[in-house]
């Protein structure tokens, strides 16, 4: 009996191709799209739009001769996704949205769609890979265990936003295009005649769109005015004599401890509607001129409402050597290789979409999980995701927290 495969089916070309691959490969195919959104008064028109997207979806399925509905996911997204984004943006951290929505909405509410549909995989258009190995556990058992790989395009590879996965949400998922490069998924669209082949890639908040992002958050958080310092390269706060630490942790803390900057440190160089608004290593929407070099953020703090920046960047208030991740927000797709506390690991991590991935240590205290990288890194942000990785595979991830 024939395997069958839910695959989300978003109107794009990648899952486009996806669908077309399993029903190759053999698979009972059936084509899911999900809305996940309503308000279109904050969408930046014809980027996206749901509606173009769904029927995009439709005539794809079509076209392959496999079974389409569509599932109204607007509920549950708007608790899981958006209402999670105004309370983080209020708090003064910077949510991920896209891997919020893979890890709540595509491999939770949808996966357990699908396999009420009978469906023994969901598959996306997910630019990864997945493979298996049996493992031998220390009691002598066996078990199977599921490795999130990246994609063959280096360009492309989007594990991190599948950071935090679980393997039972692993064990169920499908990455049909992981192994091939874009071009030669857009020529196998083309080739098949799909309706995608030449769209382009969507961007923007997952399943909604391209968005007015001051707008977007409007909606619930309000203005409020404030000002804009900048804090001088050469501040005396950057050339502390080095410190000497009694522990291995202290070293860490101070490394991973972001500055409190205060007024007095700098000048005032303009005014902005929010410091909630705003984020670490932002350059655009500050509508401050007149400086030799451009201003990036340093800091915000939306107690007080101020924003700190500083020129260039190169500036020193952009770089940190360390970040650290509360325990409660540390996750393993490789529960195997857990750490324990006062265990070390050398990974790979990155702590952004694309940013190539960086040599650094992991390490695990009893509050949490400390990341030192061997390069002091620009613009750790709080509540982004870090992830880290052994070679190819992503084995674990957290959400970064400020100390």
């Amino acid at each position: 009996m024939k395997k069958r495969v839910v695959v989300g089916l978003s109107g794009g070309v990648d899952s486009s191709v996806a669908a077309y691959l399993l029903k190759e490969q053999g698979y009972e195919v059936i084509g899911l799209f999900m809305k996940n959104w309503h308000d279109d008064t904050v969408t930046i028109s014809n980027e996206c739009p749901w509606l173009e997207d769904s029927n995009d979806a439709l005539m794809v399925a079509e076209k392959l001769g496999i079974p389409f509905q569509t599932v109204d996911l607007s509920e549950q997204y708007k608790e899981k996704i958006v209402d999670y984004m105004f309370k983080e943006y209020e708090n003064g951290r910077t949510p991920n949205p896209d891997v919020l929505c893979n890890r709540e909405i595509k491999f939770d509410v949808f996966m357990k769609i699908a396999l009420s549909l009978g469906a023994d995989y969901v598959a996306t258009g997910h630019y990864c890979r997945k493979d298996e190995e049996v493992i031998t556990k220390a009691d002598g058992t066996q078990e199977t265990v599921y490795k999130l790989l990246a994609g063959e395009d280096p360009n492309k590879d989007q594990s991190y936003f599948l950071c935090q996965l679980s393997q039972e949400q692993l064990a169920k998922a499908l990455f049909p295009v992981g192994e091939l490069l874009k071009p030669e998924v857009r020529e196998i669209a083309a080739k098949m005649n799909l309706i995608t082949a030449d769209k382009k890639d969507s961007q923007g908040l997952c399943f909604i769109g391209k968005v007015r992002l001051p707008e977007f958050l409007q909606q619930k958080l309000s203005r409020k005015d404030g000002l804009i310092y900048e804090i001088p390269k050469n501040s005396p706060i950057y050339t502390k004599e080095e410190e000497v630490f009694s522990t291995l942790e202290e070293a860490l803390k101070a490394e991973a401890t972001s500055i409190v900057y205060t007024p007095e440190m700098g000048k005032k160089v303009g005014e902005h509607f929010g410091a909630h608004f705003f984020t670490i290593g932002q350059r655009k929407g500050l509508n401050v001129g007149g400086t030799a070099e451009p201003l990036f953020i340093i800091s915000t703090d939306v107690n007080e409402n101020i924003i700190y920046t500083g020129q260039g960047s190169d500036h020193p208030g952009l770089f940190h050597k360390a970040l650290f991740v509360q325990e409660d927000e540390i996750h393993w797709i490789r529960e195997d290789l857990a750490l324990q506390e006062g265990e070390t690991m050398s990974i790979l991590a990155r702590i952004r979409y694309r940013q190539p991935l960086q040599k650094a240590t992991l390490h695990k205290m009893k509050e949490g999980m400390f990341v030192r990288f061997e390069e002091p890194q620009s613009g750790i942000t709080e509540g982004q995701f870090v992830s880290w990785h052994i070679e190819d595979e992503l084995i674990g991830s957290g959400v970064i927290s400020k100390l």
